[in-house]
């Protein structure tokens, strides 16, 4: 059966103002976060797809401070929880307690019930409160005492983690990496950059007050979900489609890698494709749009064998080599 693919006046409209508010989001960041437009870039994305990020960087790069940047300029409602080694699971999902006044239980929502959960520093806490965000990423749901409790839509978990300092910390599970529709990079400045970081906090930018460097919504829910059916309707073709599979069967081959990218991984791999093409004005797939997102969507999906890692070899640098081997589609 040949998909139809709408091509309503209307639609067409909505998509064109929602890409347009969407596309004003870098410069309204911008005025608190100087640079960090890939992960701006991916940070919508992820939002588009309805997935979780993680941002990994070195202290001081910004990456709190994106997070409630992005946050401030769509609108969403945000909560932020530091992920320490004595924090429990009810302490993120919420937990019943007793009301004397009702002599009944009550549920008292824990910070997921929110459209953006800050997980700063999701390393530091142990196995058991990690795995208690696995039904909360993937169901949207929280289930307390046989009662599932829908969260809001839409709903985004950025998960920080600190790339460097690994004494103390708990390595994420590969189902809870799995998780993660993107793992973005958050790099250090150029020298320009952190030039203006440090100009900008001269001239008085306090960073725990966003009102006050001029942020506003520039997107709103409506834009959000004309958006999200535009990326819906962009069309794949099947060597583009057939390219996307190729590409993440090929890392379960590669010597270095003990664990390549699932199933999972290739239909990630297609939305965040789709969306990125969006974005930048196209309503179909190219396969430099899957290249792309081939790092960002893949690279903590794959695990590398342990004498690859001591001979200094990295996700990146396997993505690298899978993407010059596989004969691109034309």
């Amino acid at each position: 059966m040949t998909e139809v693919v709408s091509r309503d006046p209307a639609h067409v409209i909505e998509a064109e103002q929602a890409r347009a508010a969407l596309g004003r989001l870098r410069g309204e960041v911008g005025k608190a976060v100087v640079g960090q437009d890939g992960t701006i870039a991916g940070l919508v994305i992820a939002l588009l797809c309805r997935g979780h990020v993680l941002l990994e960087g070195p202290p001081g790069v910004a990456k709190t401070l994106l997070v409630r940047a992005f946050s401030a300029s769509l609108s969403l409602s945000m909560k932020r929880v530091q992920f320490t080694p004595d924090l429990m699971p009810g302490d993120v999902t919420g937990s019943l307690i007793y009301d004397p006044k009702s002599a009944n239980f009550l549920f008292r929502e824990g910070p997921v019930f929110t459209n953006l959960l800050l997980a700063d520093e999701i390393n530091r806490t142990p196995p058991k409160t990690q795995s208690a965000l696995l039904e909360v990423m993937e169901e949207r749901q929280v289930s307390v005492d046989g009662s599932a409790r829908p969260l809001p839509d839409p709903f985004m978990v950025a998960a920080t983690q600190n790339p460097i300092e690994h004494e103390g910390t708990y390595p994420l599970p590969e189902a809870q990496l799995d998780r993660f529709l993107l793992k973005l990079t958050v790099p250090l400045p150029t020298r320009d950059e952190e030039l203006g970081v440090v100009r900008s906090h001269h001239n008085g930018f306090d960073p725990r007050d966003l009102a006050a460097a001029g942020l506003k919504p520039v997107a709103d829910a409506a834009d959000l979900a004309a958006a999200r059916a535009a990326v819906g309707r962009v069309t794949v073709a099947d060597g583009v489609m057939a390219y996307v599979v190729d590409l993440c069967r090929a890392t379960r081959t590669m010597p270095s890698v003990e664990l390549g990218a699932s199933p999972r991984g290739a239909t990630s791999l297609l939305n965040t494709a789709k969306a990125w093409a969006w974005l930048h004005g196209r309503d179909f797939v190219t396969p430099d749009d899957v290249k792309i997102m081939a790092g960002p969507t893949l690279r903590h999906r794959l695990r590398l064998r342990p004498e690859a890692e001591l001979e200094g070899v990295t996700q990146d640098a396997v993505l690298d080599t899978v993407l010059a081997t596989v004969p691109t589609p034309r």
